[in-house]
């Protein structure tokens, strides 16, 4: 049976964003703009080291002032480019941001996805990314018009899975019922395991069919963003 959520919760990267295309765009563009050939088996190294600096600041490690400089600092050791980079690391960084945040392609069917449910649900972006590149790439997406509210955690002081990071999303969303609000996301540290602690419905967004922890309480479970439309009524 179909279930009506008012407030709709989705994560931005890799949810509604194709966030893995929009780095490599960018990491290709941050290279160049330096002068430098950029290798397809850098991609990898940079995520690795981006994803443990994420799940860094996920656990109050790191705060995302130093990740967003700490992982070119790591990415030219990790290369041995130190002393090849004709720039520091502080700048690879504002040019790789300023890119990011150029980057507005959708992962597969989100367009219509959101515009079959806004009609009935308020929909919010809820995330852990960095305001410049959230913001600017919101502006320039095609998906712009169906969000009523977006909290960023560098513009809150808080991230997910953190209470205090849903205890601003409700305000901002004016305080609904729990059991008003759905967050959608690929994250189970952040968005699932967050969800779950706070009390709220979660659905994992799971296109890479990978096996659920048993640990953790998911609501709803889709391999493709459409599912949705087979959840929320």
């Amino acid at each position: 049976m179909k279930k009506h959520y008012p407030w709709l919760w989705f994560d931005a990267d890799n949810t509604l964003f194709d966030y893995n295309k929009a780095e490599t765009t960018a990491l290709l563009k941050t290279f160049e703009s330096v002068g430098l050939t950029f290798d397809a088996k850098y991609m990898p190294i940079y995520q690795n080291i981006n994803q443990k600096l994420w799940s860094d600041l996920e656990r109050q490690q790191i705060k995302q002032e130093v990740l967003r400089v700490r992982r070119f600092e790591l990415l030219l050791e990790a290369l041995t480019l130190t002393d090849a980079v004709p720039a520091n690391p502080e700048q690879l960084s504002l040019v790789y941001i300023e890119q990011l945040g150029l980057c507005a392609d959708l992962t597969d069917g989100a367009y219509e996805v959101l515009d079959a449910l806004h009609k009935t649900c308020k929909i919010a972006i809820v995330t852990n990314g960095l305001k410049a590149v959230q913001r600017s790439r919101l502006e320039l997406s095609t998906i712009k018009h169906f969000i009523s509210e977006i909290i960023i955690s560098e513009e809150i002081g808080a991230a997910k899975p953190h209470a205090a990071f849903f205890d601003t999303a409700f305000a901002r969303t004016g305080n609904p019922p729990k059991s008003d609000v759905l967050i959608i996301g690929d994250s189970l540290s952040s968005d699932m395991q967050g969800g779950a602690d706070y009390g709220i419905d979660t659905c994992w967004f799971n296109p890479n069919g990978e096996g659920r922890p048993e640990n953790l309480s998911i609501n709803y479970e889709i391999i493709k963003l459409n599912g949705l439309l087979n959840l929320i009524q």
